[in-house]
């Protein structure tokens, strides 16, 4: 009996250890990111407690694209560095490079460009330069770049720390001290937020560092697949989304921000001068004017397409009704001329076996009677096929919108669409995925008209795919300027740059081996013009296609 629970404590100290083994060896997948938690707009803690800001909302549509299983802590920038120093985080989503700094980290590719400016009370003199600062109490950030480039160049200031840019413009507000150093865009973004109005920038934005993701040297592996993401998300035009999304109001024309922006090109284009010379200034001013030239090809072309669109409409309709009446005479009597054919088919049986073969329409009969049913199927089939061109092409030469009086939810025409084409769909991909934006406003116009946009779109993106696993997303969402977009996100087999601009040229299709009649992106184009709308396409051969579906709110809808 002894040694039977000498062996059951045995076994339950070994079942512990092996508990204790599994979980201590469990791979911990969970990626830390740290960052400032009081750095707007780049990086935040909300009003619901909660990351939020550029830095953040990138970090995670990387995560998103990388399959990585994060959690992002925001505390005070010196803090963070420590804990990055410590290994209590992996990363930080945003910190400027320098060359001291990459004795110790190693930086991703930037996803911004930081700059520099020397805040002071309302009617202080302008600094032109940092020398001038030595002897004056100049407030800044705790381990920041710019604490780290005044210890670095002895510029002789009486440095102030704090923990965030928001102390030093408080502090500086407050009567205390001659300047603030801070980081450009987050210290305009602060001094609108907190209504500081006796404080302004007092020189020209310095700097333009890179900015971008840090982790300790030794760590390039997990860097690098913060990098792939961020070039995934580059070259998708998701990243500059986002950047638009929390960067651009600052960067929107009229005072103050027009002259910050001035401010910013000159000083950009004199660091263009210094560093590339003239040749590399050259090269921009050609590739702005290729652009322009670009800009402008295209608007001619939208025009000579909208005028011949216009005359092929009248054309077109009319010969879709010229061919309207023989293909409905040919749907009525070839059924008739198939049923006869089939009475007759035993009397010619007959004959056939007691007279031998014999002629029918200059060939023997032993071989017309298992072709005749045959053409007869297919000249049935060939006419409903003309029924369903012609179908298209009264939908493409329709002149003017049926009704475009409703007030239309976009949210709800996609959803109907999904569950129009679910059998195709499933048939198409596996990973299949539609993303609504909250609370969009309704925009007036045809329901049904643009249910039928929406079904050309996610059909031919279900074409295009070459197999089951790959992927079609569908997204809706209000845009800055107030505008409703669905994007049709395909990783099909692309289109080649010279076809885009054909898309929407009736009987133009890469299908027509396959059936294509060309007629149903030309049929949405017209329909998205009836709209005041817009649609437009953007592909990678090989890499798939988005397209893009733009309408505009209807008149009196809130904006707010």
């Amino acid at each position: 009996m002894r040694i039977h629970h000498c062996l059951q404590s045995l076994l339950l100290c070994c079942l512990g250890l092996i508990m204790a083994s599994t979980s201590a060896a469990a791979p911990d997948d969970l990626i830390r990111i740290g960052g400032d938690h009081n750095y707007p707009p780049y990086e935040f803690i909300n009003e619901d407690g909660q990351p939020d800001g550029y830095n953040t909302e990138l970090t995670r549509a990387i995560a998103e694209v990388m399959g990585m299983n994060i959690e992002i802590r925001l505390d005070q920038w010196d803090s963070m560095r420590n804990n990055l120093e410590t290994g209590q985080v992996d990363a930080l989503q945003g910190m400027v490079l320098s060359e001291d700094r990459t004795r110790t980290y190693a930086f991703s590719p930037p996803h911004a460009i930081i700059n520099q400016s020397i805040f002071a009370r309302r009617g202080e003199a302008r600094v032109a330069d940092l020398a001038e600062l030595r002897g004056k109490e100049v407030i800044v950030q705790n381990g920041g770049i710019l604490h780290d480039y005044l210890l670095q160049n002895r510029v002789g200031a009486n440095l102030i720390l704090v923990d965030t840019h928001a102390d030093a413009l408080r502090l500086l507000a407050s009567g205390q001290h001659d300047y603030a150093l801070v980081a450009n865009l987050p210290g305009l973004y602060l001094e609108r937020e907190l209504e500081l109005s006796n404080i302004t920038p007092v020189g020209q934005p310095f700097g333009a560092q890179h900015y971008g993701y840090s982790v300790l040297k030794g760590n390039e592996d997990l860097l690098a697949r913060f990098s792939e993401g961020l070039a995934i998300l580059k070259n998708t035009g998701r990243q500059q989304e986002i950047y638009d999304k929390w960067l651009g109001p600052l960067e929107q024309p009229g005072w103050p921000w027009a002259k910050i922006g001035q401010i910013t090109a000159w000083i950009s284009a004199i660091l263009l001068v210094v560093l590339g010379g003239i040749v590399v200034w050259n090269r921009m001013l050609t590739r702005q004017v290729s652009r322009r030239t670009e800009e402008l090809k295209l608007q001619q072309q939208q025009l000579i397409q909208a005028d011949k669109m216009t005359s092929l409409g009248i054309l077109v309709s009319g010969v879709a009704h010229e061919i309207n009446n023989p293909s409905s005479l040919l749907l009525l009597n070839l059924p008739v001329v198939k049923d006869a054919y089939q009475d007759l088919e035993t009397i010619l049986e007959e004959y056939y076996e007691k007279h031998g073969d014999f002629d029918m329409g200059g060939l023997a009969y032993s071989r017309m009677r298992d072709e005749v049913p045959r053409m007869l199927d297919d000249m049935l089939a060939g006419t409903h096929r003309i029924r369903r061109i012609v179908d298209d092409l009264r939908d493409f030469a329709r002149q003017g919108p049926a009704d475009l009086d409703e007030m239309v939810d976009l949210n709800d025409v996609v959803a109907t669409a999904i569950r129009l084409v679910d059998n195709t769909i499933r048939h198409a991909t596996d990973h299949f995925e539609a993303n609504y934006g909250d609370n969009l406003p309704a925009f007036q116009g045809n329901a049904q008209r643009i249910e039928q946009v929406v079904i050309n779109l996610i059909v031919n993106a279900c074409q295009a795919l070459e197999s089951s696993d790959r992927s079609i997303r569908v997204r809706t969402l209000l845009t800055p300027d107030r505008k409703l977009r669905l994007e049709v996100r395909d990783q099909g087999r692309g289109i080649e740059a010279d076809d885009l601009s054909r898309l929407s040229d009736p009987f133009f299709t890469t299908r027509r081996e396959q059936g294509g009649t060309g007629l149903g992106l030309s049929v949405s184009a017209s329909i998205v013009q009836e709209h005041n709308g817009n649609l437009t396409y953007r592909s990678q051969p090989g890499k798939g296609t988005v397209a893009i579906l733009t309408l505009p709110l209807s008149q009196g809808t809130p904006t707010a």
